[in-house]
């Protein structure tokens, strides 16, 4: 089967056809680095892992570029603000970034170039758009002039005339007050670059068009981002790519938010939930389940109790993974490839929750044969269930979750599991001692004391195991 995307250029799903038969090249909307990473922030990158991931399993080459804005107005007013460089503000949120990124999971991208890295491109770019009529210089700011672009806002589906922008602060001379500005003229204090239309700092959307084209070429096949990117960023990305010359993206796809009480996530709001604080309560394991596994065009409304639910649903197919791999008796390796339904799922717009119920209904009939005490056809559903799983980059059993991917006191209390497990193993062989001396008084009371302690013990065929109770 084809895969199929929506496109939010032509507002239906299309097959997906490759510029490059067998290779695929994405490029996506990176942070914007004034401040530490909210789940907000990192459900597009986690949907786009995802995304390479399905091309991936599917056979193709994948080319994944994520750029870093790091200079644009929020980073100097934090700067400002805080009384610190600008770069120090960008470079510690940058890592915060990263860290979550590897926290949930996310493989690192073939690239991840940064805005002031390439201000050389972006000069060339603006020299080429005001030689071709597009662009205009005016007190030391470079517009692009959008009536110069017949195709402007057909991304968002707008039309020019009903459109209604206020000139933003030191943007002066525009010809048109709904232009944009490709560069901006230097202000006191405010970091800045020579050009020959003298020293200023990159516009928000232009350093987008530089790096895709010097790391993509002149077409690339998906271009991808957050919904609110739609405009102004990326209308205007096209605007100033087509006329630059470039074909541009071939496909566009964009992500709903996180929100919280029906508003988006974000730190205006002062309802931002912190990756790095949630990692502290939430094994990185279950947030990738909780933010990866709705369909990527729909939006997350943030709840604990919605947590609790995709902990308690991710418990049930580790429990499975557990008990069969103890059946097996060694570990099984994922399965060659992954059944048709999940499959077919995929390849229909990224279909992960209809993936997933696949995922459970083979943990059920794995669990099924568990319980007949049917090895060969545990360990078959085993192999399937972690084939899925990685596709999504959920196998508990893949190295990238050994100490579960966190840092900190979640990596702390990775360690303190395994004191734990020691601890609760002592207490279960004694348990186990009475039971075999038929000493039921005793055998009762050690289970009734690990229950007290918030420890759910069960009997199996390979002996007692346990595991945490509910929060």
């Amino acid at each position: 089967m084809t895969i199929r995307l929506y496109d939010t250029s032509a507002r239906q799903i299309r097959d997906f056809a490759p510029l490059t038969p067998g290779c695929v090249s994405i490029y996506l909307c990176g942070a914007t680095v004034q401040a530490a990473p909210h789940i907000g922030h990192i459900r597009s990158g986690l949907n786009f892992d995802i995304l390479r991931r399905w091309f991936t399993h599917r056979g193709y080459d994948v080319t994944f570029v994520r750029n870093v804005t790091d200079i644009d107005d929020k980073i100097i007013a934090k700067a400002a603000e805080q009384n610190r460089p600008w770069w120090s503000i960008g470079y510690e949120n940058e890592r915060a970034f990263d860290a979550a990124y590897t926290a949930l999971g996310c493989l690192p991208p073939t690239c991840e170039p940064r805005a002031t890295g390439h201000v050389t491109e972006m000069v060339e770019m603006m020299r080429a758009l005001i030689e071709r009529g597009h662009a205009y210089e005016a007190d030391g700011n470079v517009y692009f002039d959008v009536r110069s672009f017949p195709g402007y806002l057909e991304l968002s589906n707008q039309d020019l005339d009903d459109l209604r922008q206020p000139s933003g602060d030191g943007e002066t001379g525009k010809r048109d007050p709904r232009d944009f500005a490709l560069w901006k003229a230097v202000k006191p204090g405010e970091p800045s670059w020579e050009t020959p239309w003298g020293r200023g700092r990159p516009g928000w959307h232009l350093e987008c068009s530089a790096m895709a084209h010097k790391y993509l070429g002149r077409a690339f096949d998906i271009h991808g981002g957050g919904i609110d990117l739609i405009f102004p960023h990326h209308e205007n990305e096209i605007a100033q790519s087509k006329a630059f010359g470039d074909e541009f993206a071939r496909y566009w796809l964009h992500n709903s938010w996180v929100t919280m009480s029906g508003e988006k996530m974000s730190k205006s709001l002062g309802n931002s939930v912190l990756v790095s604080e949630m990692v502290k309560h939430w094994r990185p394991i279950v947030l990738r389940y909780y933010l990866g596994t709705p369909h990527y065009r729909s939006t997350i409304e943030y709840s604990e109790e919605a947590l609790r639910e995709a902990e308690a649903a991710f418990g049930r197919i580790e429990g499975f993974l557990k008990r069969a791999t103890e059946l097996a008796g060694t570990s099984v390796e994922p399965a060659a490839d992954v059944p048709s339904a999940f499959a077919e799922a995929m390849d229909d717009d990224l279909g992960v929750p209809g993936a997933l119920a696949v995922v459970h209904t083979t943990v059920r009939q794995g669990n099924s044969a568990l319980a007949a005490d049917d090895k060969e056809a545990a360990v078959a559903r085993l192999a399937e269930v972690r084939a899925m799983l990685g596709v999504l980059g959920l196998d508990p059993y893949d190295e990238q979750w050994s100490g579960d991917g966190a840092g900190g006191e979640a990596g702390e209390a990775q360690s303190l599991h395994g004191v734990v497990d020691h601890l609760v193993r002592l207490v279960l062989e004694q348990r186990e001692s009475a039971r075999a001396r038929k000493d039921w008084a005793t055998a009762d009371a050690l289970r009734d004391q690990l229950a007290q302690s918030g420890l759910v013990i069960e009997d199996s065929p390979q002996g007692p195991r346990w595991s945490l109770g509910s929060h």
